[in-house]
């Protein structure tokens, strides 16, 4: 039996409108890109921190999987490597993973250093202590 086509194993449903011509077409990929992209760039951005970051980075893997095949491809790459990860991280020593939540932890609170949240609230509540000012927006 012959391998199947790119086009018989992935094919993107487009709304009836987009299909109706060109121009609606490339509008309607430049849409998904950009509003996929911004979901992807936000989901990345909020991986470290508690809350549902790498929920949106699939969510906005799948906004673009929904038009590109190499994010329909990369959605399932990383859907199994996170699952593999955390199953990784489940069968570690406590010790490991606790380590893994200070490094979390860590990473958290040096952006919101180096991004001056430190400072601006210690502004608020009338600390004024020098190390508290980013190095950045100091």
């Amino acid at each position: 039996m012959s391998q199947p086509t790119t086009e018989q194993r992935w094919h993107p449903r487009r709304p009836d409108w987009a299909t109706r011509s060109q121009g609606r077409l490339t509008c309607y990929r430049i849409g998904v890109g950009t509003l996929g992209g911004l979901v992807l760039v936000a989901g990345i951005v909020l991986i470290p921190y508690p809350g549902p970051g790498w929920l949106i980075v699939f969510g906005g893997l799948a906004i673009l999987a929904a038009e590109f095949e190499w994010a329909h491809r990369l959605l399932a790459f990383a859907r199994g490597k996170y699952t593999a990860w955390t199953h990784w991280l489940g069968r570690q020593h406590v010790l490991v993973r606790w380590g893994m939540y200070v490094l979390t932890c860590l990473v958290v609170l040096g952006t919101l250093w180096l991004l001056g949240v430190f400072g601006l609230v210690g502004g608020w509540l009338g600390i004024e202590w020098p190390w508290l000012a980013s190095p950045f927006f100091g």
